[in-house]
């Protein structure tokens, strides 16, 4: 018999296992466990290594029935080689396409068909696929998982490889070409690193990189990193570490080890002077990015560049704030350490107002850290970061995804999954001597890359002429020998993998148990206790969003929240904001379409301080005219920008199309400029006031405080006195068309086009009726990655990077709505695909499969929709708002599972009526008009604010 020796280690947590020797090297090995101890803020969990060179990490939590299940594998775009840019990710989405025993498309339809959701991401450092479900479904994640760890390459075919290079080039133009600034963060890498460095291209990759790549390359990428030792899986929930350990060695264990993969060496960029670049974009503001190198992940100097970052310029205190926003120089400015594997960048970037030259942003920024010099950092500054940032640890842990890509990313790239307890640490450590020691090291006369986006035709705002030209990116690069002589075995099991695994018993899934109350103000009020994490949400809840203002006031509920996110009477806005990051809390305004929220976030043990300056923000807003003045400013100079994204283009506009002129839903929730510009101070106070009242609101708790602690701390509330609120009377939609009509609205050299196609229905929010029903009608179309049009827009002919259809209800109206951004010189084509797509649901309704899989989908979904914070408090307003109770989830589980195929289709003659439809176009008039004219419809082309334009 072998004798097994372990040399045992101590850990604060727990206890690990440095190595083993002598033992059997065929069987899973324990290397480490980490557990809980006391209140610390850590993640327990266990890591294994299988023989193969996987490595498992399992965190066992049952206080929700769902499991996280997250594959990472140690390979980013800064694996590639120059000339070849953009294939990690290419390879991600390549990787949701089969496997030699899952169809093409059966990924997505087994996930959701389980009640899961899922999907995948790719960064410089590492690539991801997860998956979240309900526990008892946690075998057929691995069986995915696996099959395409170990069975990729024989599935792969160049039609597959085609679509999906069309997709990625959507993305590219939906993310970058076609976003306002978007292509500011590839060319700062050009400008920053070195030619050849591998952070010196984007993920996403160069167009031309993607066209010259073919299958044979994508093979040769699989055999290279999707190796199970380059691997770690990371599974965390409602599960037990014995089960886990027996399937993950079922199915990923005879997956053959794959070609080592060795660290890559830390390679910083090298500034040798300031580099000044500049380019023009279709922007009304020019913004001005500054960065200079920094430090990777999980050095000793990375939390301190995190905290110099948050003193100069992310807080209503620190000097950039002041210099920019307050003297209304600009409307935005922030500054963070982007931290990687390889190397650091630290960035600056601000958004100026017009009127303001990026020179004169340049000079404010070193006349800022001329006064940084002067004032230094005090003992009020550390202790804000270290409560603030400690509290954004904790929020990540709130869901088993949050922790199961925690302890994934800090194994990937720092080799040790118990990085919280480390960062906590060096969090504890950290002093105003660090602070100084960082600037003093990275920034203070350190050369630096500045980059200024321009707008056309206004090249004199840049902060200083060109002084380099990045060197033009490489495509005559040999394959590197590293991708000769691959081979590909595969695995041998002892099993049936074509057979899908059947699920366990299904977890018992229960809504929260809540408390209601209701003060004799009839002030509403509802919570559950949540203990998982030491923190407590409460929103407050007033019914004067967007829906309750005047046409003429569009935006003032916006505007509102804005103001009262500064001064009150008895406190200077950063007297407030630095008592709250004294204490770790938030306290905010905000507005939204129906609402009008106060929203609080505090540690149970400070909710009784952070309470105080709620009540405080709450009953004595300052109203102080020259903050007014400065956020009227900003919220003008927002909406100004706005109009150079055409996807907010597209949403302004359809809401004109679909909403009477006088229906307030007809403009933006953040105003027009002229609605904007006529709005007072005065009127901001009448609004507030008007609205001031217990009638119209509800309070919503959730956290670690039982009801009544909550309730007596909240007890200025119940003083609160009533008053009768006029609400506003509600304006019928616009009228449906009697015909289809092509609005089209020019946007010159745009990327990609924006399709917008709707109706109003008139079907009000329910939960068992004809909305509900409807939307389950709408599943299959395009309610799901796996619909209709979307599998036909994106899957089948890689015209976009996404594509889907909503039935949108609320207390007082609906409508019935198709979002898709498409390839410029297929928008035609993607119009009538939609449009034949749709008749034919319209005409011949969904299959009996297809309704099938709907329920199946909805109706197990349920158990990932109770996790959260957030997830539990919209569930509490949704009861409040309709005046639910909390049965309701069961009555409309069983409506679900009683649904027949011909009720669905009754309404999707009744709600799909494509000659009612308004149908929007948003794209470069010269390229799609030809085409669309050629679809024999009736167009009206308008300008970006939706007034039509006179015919010439």
């Amino acid at each position: 018999m072998k004798q097994t020796l372990f040399i045992l280690g101590t850990c604060i947590t727990g206890f690990f296992l440095l190595s083993a020797f002598g033992g059997d090297d065929s069987k899973i090995k324990l290397v480490e466990k980490v557990t809980k101890k006391g209140n610390e803020i850590i993640i327990p969990y266990e890591r294994y290594v299988l023989p193969n060179g996987l490595t498992l990490i399992i965190s066992e939590d049952h206080s929700d029935p769902i499991v996280h299940v997250d594959v990472t594998y140690h390979v980013g775009s800064a694996r590639e080689q120059e000339g070849r840019s953009g294939f990690a990710h290419f390879f991600e989405h390549m990787m949701f396409q089969g496997s030699d025993h899952v169809a093409n498309g059966e990924h997505f339809k087994t996930v959701y068909e389980a009640g899961g959701t899922l999907n995948g991401s790719t960064n410089t450092d590492r690539t991801n696929y997860w998956e979240t479900l309900p526990s008892n479904q946690l075998e057929k994640a691995l069986w995915l998982e696996s099959d395409r760890m170990g069975f990729l390459i024989n599935s792969v075919t160049q039609q597959k490889f085609e679509v999906q290079r069309g997709t990625v080039k959507n993305e590219r133009g939906q993310n970058y070409d076609n976003r306002p600034y978007g292509l500011v963060e590839e060319k700062t890498a050009e400008a920053f690193y070195p030619q050849g460095h591998p952070y010196s291209w984007l993920t996403i990759g160069y167009i031309e990189d993607l066209n010259r790549v073919d299958v044979h390359d994508l093979k040769n990428f699989f055999m290279r990193w999707y190796g199970p030792n380059n691997a770690v899986i990371t599974i965390a929930g409602d599960v037990k570490p014995a089960e886990v350990i027996t399937l993950v060695e079922k199915y990923f264990g005879p997956i053959p080890r794959g070609v080592d993969v060795k660290p890559m060496p830390k390679t910083a960029a090298v500034l040798d002077k300031d580099r000044y670049l500049s380019y023009e974009d279709r922007v009304r503001s020019s913004q001005l990015n500054v960065s200079w190198p920094g430090t990777p992940t999980g050095t000793p100097d990375a939390i301190a560049l995190d905290a110099l970052s948050e003193i100069l310029a992310n807080s209503k205190t620190s000097i950039f704030y002041k210099k920019f926003i307050l003297s209304r120089i600009a409307g935005r400015e922030v500054m963070f350490h982007d931290e990687r594997e390889l190397a650091g960048m630290i960035r600056f970037s601000v958004t100026t107002f017009p009127g303001t030259t990026l020179a004169q942003a340049d000079s404010i920024i070193k006349s800022g850290f001329a006064e940084f010099e002067k004032k230094g950092v005090t003992d009020e500054d550390i202790n804000k970061f270290k409560n603030s940032t400690e509290v954004a640890l904790m929020n990540e842990l709130s869901s088993v995804r949050g922790k199961a890509s925690m302890l994934a990313h800090n194994f990937t790239l720092l080799g040790d999954p118990n990085q919280l307890t480390h960062q906590i640490a060096e969090l504890h450590k950290l002093t105003k001597e660090d602070v100084k020691r960082v600037y003093e090291k990275y920034i203070k006369g350190k050369h630096a890359v500045y980059l200024s986006v321009y707008p056309p035709g206004h090249p004199d705002v840049v902060a200083a002429a060109d002084n380099y030209t990045p060197p033009k990116h490489r495509t005559d690069i040999p394959e590197s020998s590293e991708y000769k002589n691959l081979s590909y075995n595969k695995a041998n099991d002892n099993f049936d993998r074509s057979v899908k695994p059947i699920a366990g018993v299904a977890p018992m899934v229960k809504v929260p148990d809540y408390w209601e109350q209701k003060f004799p103000n009839e002030l509403k009020l509802i919570g559950v206790k949540n203990d998982e994490l030491p923190m407590v949400n409460i929103t407050i809840n007033l019914n004067a969003g967007h829906r309750q203002e005047l046409t003429s006031q569009a935006g003032i509920s916006n505007l509102t929240a804005t103001v009262l996110n500064q001064s009150t009477k008895k406190h200077k806005a950063e007297e407030i904001e630095n008592m709250l990051d004294m204490l770790g809390s938030s306290v905010s305004f905000s507005s939204s379409k129906d609402d009008f929220s106060l929203n609080i976030m505090s540690l149970t043990k400070n909710l009784d301080a952070t309470l105080k300056i709620a009540e405080e923000m709450f009953t004595s807003p300052g109203f102080d005219s020259t903050e007014f003045s400065t956020e009227k400013k900003s919220v003008l100079e927002s909406i100004a920008n706005a109009a150079s994204s055409a996807e907010t283009i597209a949403n302004n506009v359809f809401n004109k199309l679909i909403y009477d002129e006088k229906n307030i839903m007809s403009l933006p929730a953040s105003g027009t400029e002229a609605s904007v510009k006529a709005i007072s101070l005065k009127d901001v106070q009448d609004f507030y006031w008007n609205h001031y009242s217990p009638s119209i609101a509800n309070v919503v708790v959730v956290g670690d405080v039982d009801q009544a602690s909550v309730v007596k701390k909240l007890g200025f509330l119940s003083s609160w006195k009533n008053k009768p609120v006029t609400m506003m009377t509600q304006t019928p939609d616009a009228p449906n068309a009697n015909k289809l009509i092509v609005y089209l609205v020019n946007k010159d050299k745009a990327a990609q086009s924006i399709l917008r196609m709707g109706e109003t229905t008139g079907l009000k929010f329910d939960t068992d009726g004809e909305y509900f029903k409807a939307s389950v009608m709408n599943y299959p179309l395009g309610g799901s990655f796996t619909s209709r049009i979307n599998l036909d827009i994106r899957e089948k002919r890689a015209w976009t990077y996404g594509v889907n259809s909503q039935f949108a209800s609320d207390k007082y109206n609906g409508l019935f709505i198709v979002r898709a951004p498409v390839k410029i010189n297929a928008t035609d084509s993607s119009l009538v695909d939609l449009i034949t797509i749709m008749k034919e649901y319209q005409d011949k309704g969904m299959t009996q499969e297809e309704l099938e899989f709907a329920q199946k989908s909805m109706s197990l979904s349920d158990a990932l929709n109770y996790e959260t914070p957030r997830q539990k408090a919209a569930f509490l307003k949704r009861l409040l708002d309709f005046s639910l109770d909390k049965n309701y989830v069961k009555k409309q589980t069983d409506v679900l599972n009683g649904l027949k195929k011909e009720e669905l289709m009754q309404l999707a003659s009744k709600y799909i009526v494509i000659n009612k439809m308004k149908i929007l176009v948003v794209g470069d008039k010269k390229v799609i008009y030809p085409g669309l004219q050629k679809l024999g419809y009736d167009i009206v082309e308008l300008d970006t604010n939706g007034n039509p334009v006179p015919v010439k």
